[in-house]
């Protein structure tokens, strides 16, 4: 399903209305069966249509079964995968604290530091903090000094790696 037309937000919603409306075809189904049941028709025509009736109804009712547990499945992992990433979000978060830490930058470089982690160009970030290209680019090169990297890239590879060995707590 395009993105545009459905977010992933209501996706669990839509399914759990699909799921109803399944729901509502299924008891007309077993309805229309049981009423014909009740007629007791005997002719081999009818019985074969009331057969077919049937397994439909009864198919319905599995597949409904099939798809709210499928649904379930998928809300739990999806609650799993928030907290994951929320996990993560925090860790990379501690790990540049403590690199900012170690390096003793100044709560400007900190900012930058974390604008620079999330992507934003000089331009961007000099715009969101409200200063000139130029302070924000003496303010990169005050951070490179201090971590010891020579650029955008290393300083990103430094913190990455931060992640997979622990950082030394400032000294």
């Amino acid at each position: 399903m395009p993105s545009s037309l459905v977010s992933h937000r209501s996706l669990p919603l839509l399914l759990l209305c699909l799921v109803g409306l399944q729901v509502a075809c299924a008891v007309f189904f077993f309805s229309d069966v049981v009423s014909d049941y009740l007629e007791d028709s005997t002719a081999a025509a009818s019985r074969l249509h009331l057969y077919v009736e049937t397994a439909a109804a009864v198919s319905l009712f599995a597949a409904i079964a099939v798809e709210a547990r499928l649904l379930l499945w998928l809300l739990r992992r999806k609650a799993h995968l928030e907290q994951a990433a929320s996990v993560a979000s925090q860790a990379l978060h501690d790990v540049i604290e403590a690199h900012c830490d170690r390096w003793r930058l100044t709560p400007a470089e900190r900012d930058i530091t974390l604008f620079l982690v999330k992507g934003l160009s000089i331009a961007e970030i000099a715009q969101a903090r409200g200063n000139a290209e130029g302070t924000v680019k003496s303010h990169l090169n005050a951070i490179y000094r201090k971590s010891g990297t020579s650029g955008r890239g290393d300083l990103l590879s430094l913190l990455i790696d931060g992640l997979l060995t622990p950082v030394d707590p400032p000294g």
